[in-house]
Order: C-alpha cells, then sequence, then structure tokens
C-alpha cells in the first residue's frame, strides 16, 4: 500500500499538494464586439473620477466624444491603427466564425475579409472617406494591424503578414507572410496586433489556442502549447511540454518580438489565457491584460521581461482548477499566484472580455493623464485607466473607469446575455491614439461578447473620436525628409509613426545624435526615453551620453531604459554597466540588471546575482522573480554559498532566505523543508509555504517527504490542507483526488 501510494504521488509530484476544488466552469472565448449609432449614450470619469455624460458616451470632465465613422463606412472593427498623415486603418472581421455564425444569417465576404483606410479629408473631426486598401482570402477575421511607414503588418492566424504598398497609391503592391505557424485559425484566442517598440524591433502576442510552432527567418523555432483544444472546429490538437530552440518551454498565450527582418524571434513572457494586445511604452515596460473562465478574474498587467503569468501549470498539462488549493481565493487559483515562478498576477478587473490596450503618452488632455495605461474591456462597456505607480521592482495599478456607455462599467457581465439596453451594446474592441494626441476607438456592435458569436445580423461598426472641449487639435503635417520633421514624428503620440523617425533618425546617423541629444531635456518624460533608445544605435558618443543618463538621472524608470538600451546594443559591455548599478537605490533597476543575467554562466557573474541578493528584502514579488531568472542554471551553486550564512536549524532561517528557497526549491532542501513544514516554531502560513516548495520537487525523495509529513503532522490544519479539505472548515473529504480523476477533469476543461 506505501509503495503504491509513492507511485500515485510521483507521477505528479509537483502537484502533490493540490486537491479536490475543482470550478466548473465554461471557457470564456472572448470574441470581437460593437454599438448603436442611434442611441443617446454617456461618458466617463477623469482622474478625478466624478462621471460626466455628454450626448454619446461617459467621461472624464472637459472631455468630448464626437461619432467620427460608422457602417457603411466601415463593418466588424477588430483592430486599429493610424499612420503619419493621421488616417485611421481598420481590420474587419465580417466572416467572422462562419462555423457558428451562418453566411444565410450575417454577411460575408466571398473575397475575404477587408483592411480598410479612413480619413477627415476636410478636419471638420469627422471621417468623411473610406477606401478598401486590401481584400484576401487569407483574412478570416484578422485580429490585428500595424502600419508602419508603407509596410502594413496584419495579424491573421496562422499568419504574420505584410503588405507593402510601394508607390504609395493605397494598394498593396507586394505580400509577404513574414511568420507562420500560429495556431487559432478563425479563433479568438490566436494571433494579435504587432507594435514597434522604442528599440525598433516589432512586438506582439498570441492566445493560447495552439499549437504555436512558427520558425523565423534564421532558422530559430519556437514551439509551444498546451491541452487547451477549444472554441472552434480547427482547433483539435494541441499539447503542453513542448520544447523551443532556447530549449525552454513556453507554455498558453505568448509575448513575442522580432525584428523588421523577420529574424530574432524571442519569447518575452508567456502562459497567459488569451492577452488581446501587447503595449510596449517608451520606457520598454510592457502591458496587456488578459481575460478569464468567465469567474470574474480578468486581469491588468504589467509584464515582466522572461516571466510565467500563470494561467496554466507551468508545463501547460494542467488548468488551474484542478490545481486549487484548500483557503485559495478563485483569482489566486486561476492565476497560480501561491506557485514558485509566477508573476504577480496584476490587477483583478472582473468578469469581462479585454480586448485592445494603450499606454498614453501624448500632452493633448493634460499632463495628468499622460502616462495612462488604458484596457479595453468589451463586456464591462467601458475603457479603464491607471496611473501605473512604481513598487519595489515592479508596479502597483488602481483601476479607475475612464470612458464608458453606461453611468460606470456594467458589473455583472455574462458573455452570453443579450441585454435590451442598447447601452451595452458598446463593444469596444481598440483604442489609438491620433497623430494629432486624440482617442479613437473601434466599437463592435452587438448583445453578446465571446463564445464565437454574434447577434447583430447588419455587421455594424463605428468609431469615436474623444478630445478636449475648447481646444482643436489639429493633425500635423509631418516632413519626414527633414531632420526637424523626423524629430517632430519621433515625439508623436501615435506609437507606429514615431518609428518613422527613429528609422529615419538612425539612417542619418552622427547627424541625429545633437537633436536628438535635445530631448533628453524634454518636459514629455517619454520624449527623454525614446532619445536613450536611439542613442545608443547612433555609435560611441551616443552610447556615452546614455550611460551618463544611466549613472546621474534622477528617474528611475529612465536609468532602467538607460541599462536595458546599453545592455541590448552592447552585449560585451553588458557587465560593465550591470556593476556600476548594483547599488541603485531603485529595485526597478536591480530588477532589471537580474533578468539580464539570466543566460550567463556563474563563473561570470557569481558576485553580481550575490550582491543583488544581498538587496532583497524577503517581500517583494518582483525582485525574487528577476533573482530567481538571474539565478537560472546556476542556482544550486549559489544556493548552497547562500545557505552557509544561515543559522543550521531551518526554523531560525531569515525571510529572504527562506523565499528563496521556496522559489528555487532545490532538492536539497528537502529536510529542511520537512523540518519547517512541521514545527510549531515557524507560522502556519510559512509550513504551508514549506509543504508547496516540497510539492514542486520532483522525484521520489520528494513523495516519500511528504508522506513523512502527512503521517507526522499534529496539527489538523496541516493534515486537513494535505487532504484536500479547507483549512478553515471541517473536511468534506478525506483523500486527495485521484491522478485518474484529474486528467478527466482536464479532459472536460480542454474540451470546454
Amino acid at each position: 500500500m506505501q509503495e503504491h501510494r509513492i507511485k500515485l504521488l510521483i507521477i505528479n509530484t509537483r502537484w502533490v499538494v493540490s486537491f479536490l476544488r475543482l470550478a466548473i466552469c465554461l471557457f470564456l472565448v472572448s470574441g470581437c464586439l460593437r454599438t448603436d449609432p442611434r442611441l443617446p449614450q454617456s461618458n466617463s470619469p477623469e482622474l478625478d473620477f466624478t462621471l460626466h455624460h455628454d450626448s454619446l458616451l461617459y467621461l472624464p470632465e472637459g472631455w468630448k466624444s464626437t461619432l467620427w465613422a460608422e457602417s457603411p463606412m466601415l463593418y466588424n472593427p477588430t483592430n486599429m491603427d493610424v499612420d503619419h498623415r493621421g488616417r485611421i486603418w481598420i481590420t474587419e472581421a465580417v466572416n467572422y466564425r462562419d462555423f457558428n455564425n451562418s453566411p444565410e444569417k450575417f454577411p460575408h465576404f466571398a473575397g475575404g475579409d477587408r483592411v480598410m483606410i479612413l480619413e477627415d479629408t476636410d478636419g471638420d473631426g469627422i471621417a468623411d472617406n473610406s477606401k478598401v486598401f486590401v481584400q484576401d482570402t487569407d483574412l478570416v477575421a484578422p485580429l490585428g494591424i500595424a502600419v508602419i511607414g508603407n509596410q502594413i503588418v496584419v495579424s491573421c492566424a496562422p499568419n504574420l503578414i505584410v503588405y507593402t504598398d510601394i508607390n504609395g497609391d493605397d494598394r498593396p503592391d507586394k505580400k509577404e507572410i513574414l511568420l507562420t505557424g500560429f495556431g487559432g485559425y478563425d479563433h479568438d484566442h490566436s494571433l494579435h496586433a504587432l507594435t514597434t517598440g522604442p528599440d525598433g524591433r516589432w512586438y506582439f502576442n498570441t492566445g493560447n489556442a495552439g499549437p504555436h510552432t512558427v520558425t523565423d527567418r534564421s532558422g530559430w523555432t519556437l514551439r509551444s502549447g498546451s491541452l487547451y483544444v477549444g472554441g472552434s472546429p480547427y482547433n483539435v490538437q494541441n499539447s503542453g511540454s513542448r520544447q523551443s530552440d532556447d530549449h525552454r518551454i513556453w507554455v498558453g498565450g505568448l509575448s513575442l518580438c522580432i525584428n523588421p527582418d523577420g529574424t530574432g524571434l524571442q519569447v518575452l513572457a508567456h502562459n497567459f489565457r488569451n492577452a488581446y494586445e501587447l503595449a510596449i511604452d517608451s520606457y520598454g515596460d510592457m502591458w496587456q491584460n488578459d481575460n478569464d473562465d468567465q469567474v470574474e478574474t480578468c486581469r491588468s498587467t504589467w509584464l515582466m521581461f522572461g516571466s510565467n503569468a500563470g494561467y496554466f501549470s507551468s508545463d501547460g498539462t494542467r488548468y488551474w482548477q484542478g490545481d486549487r488549493r484548500p483557503g485559495q481565493s478563485v483569482f489566486t487559483a486561476h492565476w497560480h499566484q501561491d506557485d514558485p515562478g509566477v508573476l504577480p498576477a496584476g490587477d483583478n478587473t472582473g468578469a469581462g472580455s479585454p480586448t485592445g490596450v494603450l499606454v498614453y503618452e501624448g500632452d493633448a488632455f493634460g499632463e495628468q493623464y499622460r502616462g495612462m495605461f488604458l484596457n479595453v474591456d468589451a463586456g464591462r462597456n467601458a475603457i479603464f485607466a491607471y496611473q501605473p505607480k512604481m513598487s519595489g521592482a515592479g508596479f502597483e495599478l488602481n483601476k479607475k473607469d475612464l470612458i464608458a456607455s453606461l453611468p460606470e462599467s456594467t458589473e455583472g457581465y455574462k458573455w452570453n446575455e443579450m441585454p435590451e439596453d442598447l447601452r451595452k451594446w458598446f463593444r469596444p474592441s481598440d483604442i489609438t491614439v491620433g497623430t494629432d494626441g486624440s482617442f479613437y476607438i473601434a466599437d463592435w456592435y452587438d448583445p453578446v461578447v465571446g463564445g464565437h458569436q454574434m447577434h447583430d445580423s447588419e455587421a455594424y461598426g463605428r468609431i469615436f473620436r474623444i478630445a478636449p472641449v475648447g481646444k482643436k487639435l489639429v493633425t500635423p503635417r509631418i516632413d519626414l525628409n527633414s531632420i526637424e520633421g523626423q524629430i517632430e514624428a519621433l515625439c508623436n503620440p501615435a506609437i507606429n509613426v514615431r518609428d518613422l523617425g527613429f528609422r529615419q533618425l538612425l539612417a542619418q546617423g552622427d547627424q541625429s545624435i545633437g537633436p536628438v541629444s535635445k530631448l533628453l531635456q524634454a518636459d514629455n518624460p517619454f520624449h527623454r526615453a525614446r532619445a536613450v533608445w536611439l542613442l545608443v544605435q547612433l555609435g560611441e558618443k551616443g552610447q556615452k551620453l546614455v550611460a551618463q543618463v544611466l549613472e546621474k538621472d534622477p528617474d528611475p524608470r529612465l536609468r532602467v531604459a538607460a541599462y536595458r538600451a546599453l545592455v541590448q546594443q552592447s552585449p560585451r559591455s553588458h557587465l560593465s554597466y550591470a556593476r556600476k548599478v548594483l547599488d541603485d537605490p531603485a529595485p526597478a533597476v536591480r530588477r532589471a540588471v537580474m533578468l539580464s543575467l539570466r543566460d550567463f554562466p556563474l563563473e561570470d557573474c557569481e558576485d553580481i546575482v550575490a550582491h543583488l541578493y544581498a538587496s532583497f528584502d524577503g517581500k517583494d514579488p518582483w525582485y525574487l522573480e528577476a533573482l530567481a531568472m538571474a539565478l537560472e542554471g546556476k542556482n544550486q551553486t549559489l544556493y548552497d554559498k547562500i545557505l552557509s550564512g544561515q543559522p543550521e536549524d531551518p526554523t531560525l532561517w531569515d525571510d529572504s532566505f527562506v523565499k528563496l528557497t521556496w522559489r528555487l526549491h532545490p532538492a536539497s532542501a528537502l529536510d529542511a523543508l520537512r523540518i519547517r513544514a512541521l514545527s510549531p516554531k515557524v507560522t502556519f502560513e510559512n509550513q504551508i509555504q514549506a509543504l508547496t516548495a516540497i510539492g514542486f520537487v520532483t522525484g521520489k525523495p520528494a513523495a516519500e517527504t511528504m508522506i513523512h509529513i502527512s503521517e507526522s503532522a499534529n496539527d489538523p490544519r496541516i493534515k486537513r490542507w494535505l487532504s484536500g479539505g479547507s483549512i478553515f472548515e471541517k473536511p468534506t473529504c478525506g483523500m486527495m483526488p485521484s491522478i485518474g480523476l484529474r486528467e478527466k477533469r482536464n479532459k472536460k476543461f480542454q474540451r470546454e
């Protein structure tokens, strides 16, 4: 009997502490969305968050909304971008999920879905011209668009497609598949919009409808997946534990970057459910949202490089429901927040259907709105706003309603509910910034969101423009042939427009250093950050200026940007830059150093990592995760050295080392963890933490250790926790779910 129990535990040793709690829920497959122009609507709060109403939406005081465009100028908008002339480009999804929405009942384009260009030619604040850029049978409900000069990059799984308009006639002269092999054909959880980063690379993400098997132009192959095979007849085969050419296992939804020529594909973070879009600000920080399993746990997140966002188990073979442990809230379990190696989940936005994201870096609405992280939620009929605040090595996010179709964002959202109140048909799918600094909101009008369904048989869509009252915003005429015009483009609030300035200034070489370096004194801090990323690519003189920023600038976020830019551009000087900032007072700067050391051998950086560990306060979860990444592949050697400075009795370890042991959970720590788990000298929370760490150690000794604890524990709470019962109530069942039962549960959620 004892041998049989050991075998069962070894099969799933990592989750030997996982229990019976299984929330039965349907998978929310968030879809693209819509509203009614015939309906008077409202407006939302400002950063004092008092609601104010105009004729269309609820907005901050001093803002106004205009119905800028509507069908038949466009239909079913999923994503948008703006070019340097101020025109709005839209991807349509008229052929949305034909397997669920029959062409007999809903509109259908036999020639494929379209990319539209909309323009306000007379400057009155309302679009008056609409044209088709391309209609293509390869476009089946595309979910993303980026306008980068004369290249139009469209995201439509399995392909990332680049259309090039060589002669400027607003028709593609060339089409190429830059990348292919993304899962999620005709699926919401698939390939999403691309955006340019401040370093000139291209950034994008994809949902968890894998598998994703993608080879870049240099031959490097991404292989990722999970056990999710739901939502469409095309998504039928997927699996976790797939290894990419970097020898790492990437899981679920992914954030990625690539060079514009299609080389250098890199995974930036992973294990999302379905983050609809990725925003990267001028400092190089990444921001996104993620949807949930219809259990009120959608989220807004600052995304740390290399991080595991925690939706599936770390190898992608189990859902969160089977891993839920006694005492865990749904939000904690849903994003595996008590597991070592998982990034803090961010802000819980509740039940919803999050879509586009944006970091606003313009000045048109006033300085108090600059730097806002915006999260569009079609399910909640709203756009949420955050002013991110640095907190340790990460960020604190506090949500407020900014724009909505009702006086406040809709609570009690259910994806398949059919509201009679047409204000709830406002389904914002994306938000972007015009070249004049105004906001544009794409609205997919429908009573339902997700489930691959729609009910609006007219495929109606519209775009709102949001601008300040009493201020006429004018679309600038940007002269890209002069350095002055290129600087103007670099400073433009429209994300991909500023990339045009970046590239033109980069091509000028030394001539650009003087004008660009002046931006280091700009009033807008985001302009200073853009200068940093450009200067490091302008040669040794530019790098020296950025090195001065790294050592002397009072803004910690700018110092982080300077460090990132320097080590990315000058890898040979990497460690010298790292040593310069080991004692930087900002944990965020030290976090950036640790993340950059992930692939360095121990002999090159042992002193740096040891020094950075000494600065760990035992509390900061972002710092701890960055430290663990710096230790990756070299943790046992450094762990043993740090252990030598701790008391022999593990119940007397300091908080920093306890946290490090939990995060690294080396097999050598099993005896110490057993002592801590059974000792009344440590708090109950620390006992559970020790048990969790044991559960993540693989192999027979860990299973035997857990059995010993289950037989030796005197504390009834420990026994109850190990049995899968609530630690707050009398146990309702006396044994852990069998491995077979867990597999049945996984298959159930896999189907849904």
